[in-house]
């Protein structure tokens, strides 16, 4: 059981994928890293040495520290950022105990990051289904700080070439539709978050991009809010804080409540 000091992986494994999710914060040593270049959905990389400079730009109300075990490396990090005022975790077991039972992203899957830290990536303006479904999956278990451009068409490749983003759900790229697929079971298969909810969601999203609503009953929903959003929006990045919370809601139906049904009226009690 954890102390109050530590989250256990069950419970962080609970929250990750939701808007409240803490940061979380890599602190292992590059040989403990190269073990298992994996990282925890979400999470950073920072060095334990230097806590006392990067402490201050950690922008976030919670953060759990991971180290290899759970021990000296993430509570100690943990013990600095509470100084600076951050309510700070370490992550029971560290993760050696996560990879027993949670998913894990290739960090050689993760585009070059910015000066800022963050990944960027570039697609085709005027979202609807997968443009927005694949932003929101790096921001809940890739990269929270990712940045999204939305730019014609004709552009994205020479923006991407000139900007150094990675291009997305256009054709000829790494991340686009495979076959069937479309981009956003892509980037589950490719960061490795082949969870079922997620493939729940990926069959929803894959059913309303591909004109196949056959797949799943809730494609017809996720297609009609998808089109009436982008009704709604006519700048894109708006549209597309529109639609996290879209995508937030549907993830956790296929987390939580799948099995819940609703009537009215109500039963009556005792009936």
């Amino acid at each position: 059981m954890p102390s109050f000091l530590e989250i256990s992986p069950d419970k962080l494994n609970r929250l990750i994928g939701t808007p409240g999710a803490p940061a979380i914060v890599d602190v292992r040593t590059e040989e403990d890293f190269a073990l298992d270049p994996r990282l925890v959905p979400g999470s950073i990389r920072r060095t334990h040495a230097d806590v006392t400079s990067w402490a201050d730009s950690i922008d976030a109300d919670a953060v759990v520290v991971v180290c290899q075990r759970g021990a000296k490396l993430s509570h100690g990090v943990a013990a600095y950022l509470r100084h600076a005022g951050i309510d700070a975790e370490s992550l029971e077991g560290g993760f050696e105990a996560w990879i027993a039972g949670g998913l894990a992203v290739p960090e050689a899957k993760l585009p070059r990051r910015d000066a800022q830290g963050r990944t960027v990536w570039v697609t085709r303006s005027r979202p609807k289904i997968d443009r927005i479904a694949c932003p929101w999956l790096i921001r809940r278990f890739v990269d929270p700080d990712a940045v999204f451009l939305f730019v014609p068409t004709s552009e994205v490749l020479a923006v991407g070439d000139r900007f150094e983003a990675v291009p997305f759900d256009i054709e000829g790229v790494f991340w686009s539709h495979r076959g069937e697929l479309c981009t956003f079971d892509v980037m589950i298969e490719e960061f490795g978050l082949a969870s079922a909810p997620l493939l729940h969601l990926a069959r929803i999203v894959r059913a309303a991009d591909t004109a196949r609503l056959d797949l799943a009953p809730e494609a017809s929903g996720l297609l009609a809010a998808s089109l009436g959003l982008s009704r709604m929006y006519s700048d894109d990045l708006e549209q597309l804080e529109a639609g996290m919370l879209l995508y937030d809601a549907f993830y956790r139906w296929c987390r939580d409540a799948t099995e819940e049904t609703h009537n009215w009226p109500s039963p009556k009690k005792g009936a």
